[in-house]
């Protein structure tokens, strides 16, 4: 985990492009932005939220997996997948509580820190941030409810295609954020095991769904994708 000093124009871009502090006034971003540092990631670094509550991050580029693991049997569930803009510790910005949760670097990623003192002090100075952070909460919170009603009503073929197409580009029909994932970190994300996975993607291929190369997937029968999303 690399470290560097100050923010350069990239890291000011970043913040001002973010959904926390945009339309801020320039000054005010110039100040902000002063305030955080750069860090980076290698693939594959893993932290745990008890080392990280101190600090309120910003991602600039990389997919960043976060996740609860079983240390009985070693299975993981992936709650979400932070990509460029999104942030977090949220739940220890708010409140301060500890929660048992892990972070993992799917590739390299850059971010930008600062002190989550000082981030609290800017959600007391500026209450426009407190409106945007309950709207990105809210939209988290979606999203564990659709993995809570997926699981619940949706077998795993179902659940395997709406993951798919929520990540999907309808334009070009290819799949976006986990389009190089492996079939274990797929599983991981619908609650279902890695054979289980490949054993329907092999399905999906078969039933001409989709289109699987190395490391790469196409859909080219939406409507039959659709169709399978509703457990049918």
């Amino acid at each position: 985990m690399k470290l560097k000093g100050g923010v350069n124009g990239i890291g000011y871009n970043t913040i001002s492009n973010n959904i926390l502090f945009k339309d801020f006034e320039q000054n005010i971003l110039s100040e902000i932005a002063s305030n955080f540092v750069e860090e980076i990631w290698p693939a594959h670094t893993c932290s745990n939220c008890e080392n990280l509550k101190h600090k309120f991050h910003i991602i600039i580029s990389g997919r960043l997996k976060v996740f609860q693991t079983d240390k009985e049997t070693g299975r993981e569930f992936t709650l979400f997948l932070l990509t460029k803009n999104d942030f977090f510790d949220v739940i220890s910005l708010v409140d301060g509580c500890n929660h048992k949760i892990y972070y993992e670097s799917l590739e390299e990623v850059k971010m930008l820190s600062t002190a989550t003192f000082t981030m609290r002090k800017w959600l007391k100075t500026y209450p426009k941030l407190n409106e945007r952070l309950l709207s990105y909460i809210g939209k988290q919170l979606l999203r564990v409810e659709d993995y809570a009603v997926n699981h619940t009503f949706f077998e795993i073929p179902a659940r395997l295609a709406r993951l798919i197409l929520e990540n999907l580009n309808h334009k070009s029909q290819k799949l976006e954020y986990i389009n190089d994932l492996s079939n274990e970190e797929i599983a991981n994300l619908i609650g279902s095991t890695r054979a289980v996975v490949n054993r329907h993607f092999q399905d999906f291929k078969k039933e001409g769904i989709l289109k699987i190369s190395r490391k790469k997937m196409e859909v080219i029968n939406l409507p039959l994708l659709l169709k399978k999303a509703t457990n049918e």
